[in-house]
């Protein structure tokens, strides 16, 4: 299919047209091949490109060519989640002994897999700092540095960096620059047009988009790295995604543009509602002019994305009844569904990480996140505003 169309025809189409695919059989939708192995022509000669399901899967090779379009990559791993994802692209770029850097605000599952793989297993020294001023960044970065890591919008305060300037510093420096897009999406951020080295998302979130598949992606544009990072992932771990959910995620990809503009459009709606109650004590979300970094979302990325977090003028007890008020709000961890959820980090989320560490990154026993779903706006906006009546 040649590079020609917007986004979201290739979405739709990307990987499953009769010319993208080597086994020609005229299906609109890619079927799910489930074989564990393929015949080969002779011994050590496979012919078709296929062996053996962990190199290689014509249903999962459809997903990667498409990912690989829509993140801008020339190419692209799918993983069995996006913590696989991670762990597999820093294992491949840093050294044992070495140090990394990587926003404070990066999500609490992510500092968990530095801290005991990377720090407590590697004697990786990993320095976390103020992503928000890139002079942090600047300074933190060494000799010995081996990777540069952040997440734009973080999860769950929804604080940026500003990916052209960390990316100038990173190259100044020789170091990678890795981009956990998960928040954005693709359609709203395109980290590798803006300099970064490797971009990450957990497919289980707006790619797929439906709260029926876990899987993670890694895109490149350096052919040496995706090379290191696919080594590791067929050879080692094994821990590529499988053909049923690559399918789930193609699925899902048709119509994650479609689907992002109406989470943004209500997340919006939600977010000016919140911002006028009394309840409330703070609103994060880059589509308010309050946002301090609202002018680089404008700047950086096509829209705002669908997650709103805030916080209560309210005591844990109190903030926990709020929730569970709540009637078209779903309570459960994890986003990017067609359905609205709402997350007391505190003790969902981030509760794995201990009362100080959440401390220090903000997030507080009246904190919420609400990732807000594809509904009627008026609804979610009447369910809150019911749920909030007794505080």
């Amino acid at each position: 299919m040649p590079n020609q169309f917007g986004f979201a025809t290739e979405a739709v189409h990307r990987g499953e047209r009769s010319d993208d695919l080597e086994c020609v059989s005229g299906d609109v939708v890619s079927p799910i091949h489930l074989a564990t192995h393929h015949e080969m022509e002779s011994p050590g000669n496979p012919g078709h490109g296929y062996k053996y399901s962990r190199f290689g899967n014509p249903t999962r090779d459809a997903l990667e060519s498409r990912l690989a379009y829509l993140t801008g990559a020339s190419e692209a791993m799918a993983f069995s989640s996006g913590t696989a994802a991670i762990a597999t692209t820093v294992l491949a770029l840093c050294e044992p002994g070495g140090h990394i850097v990587a926003f404070d605000g990066v999500y609490g599952g992510t500092k968990l897999l530095f801290e005991e793989l990377l720090r407590d297993t590697l004697d990786i020294d990993v320095e976390y700092v103020d992503a928000t001023d890139v002079g942090t960044v600047v300074e933190a970065i060494r000799p010995d540095t081996s990777l540069l890591w952040v997440e734009t919008p973080t999860n769950p305060l929804l604080k940026l960096c500003d990916l052209r300037a960390v990316a100038t510093v990173a190259a100044e420096a020789d170091v990678p620059l890795g981009v956990d897009n998960t928040f954005a999406t693709p359609h709203v951020q395109q980290p590798l047009e803006l300099g970064a080295d490797v971009v990450v998302h957990s497919t289980t979130k707006y790619l797929n988009g439906h709260s029926d598949s876990t899987g993670g992606l890694v895109a490149t544009k350096r052919s040496a790295m995706a090379e290191r990072i696919s080594e590791l992932q067929e050879y080692t771990f094994g821990n590529a995604l499988s053909p049923f959910d690559a399918y789930l995620v193609l699925r899902g990809l048709k119509t994650l543009p479609l689907r992002v503009e109406q989470h943004e459009k209500n997340a919006q709606a939600v977010a000016e509602y919140l911002v006028d109650h009394p309840a409330v004590h703070t609103v994060n979300y880059p589509g308010l002019s309050s946002h301090p970094q609202h002018e680089l979302a404008m700047e950086q990325m096509n829209g705002f994305g669908g997650v709103v977090s805030f916080e209560l003028d309210a005591t844990e007890a109190e903030t926990r009844s709020v929730l569970e008020e709540l009637e078209v709000f779903t309570i459960a961890v994890s986003l990017g569904g067609v359905e609205s959820l709402v997350d007391h980090p505190w003790s969902m989320s981030a509760s794995f990480v201990s009362p100080e560490t959440r401390r220090s990154a903000g997030i507080s026993e009246s904190l919420v996140r609400a990732p807000v779903g594809i509904e009627n706006s008026d609804d979610l906006i009447r369910d809150l505003d019911q749920a909030l009546a007794n505080l």
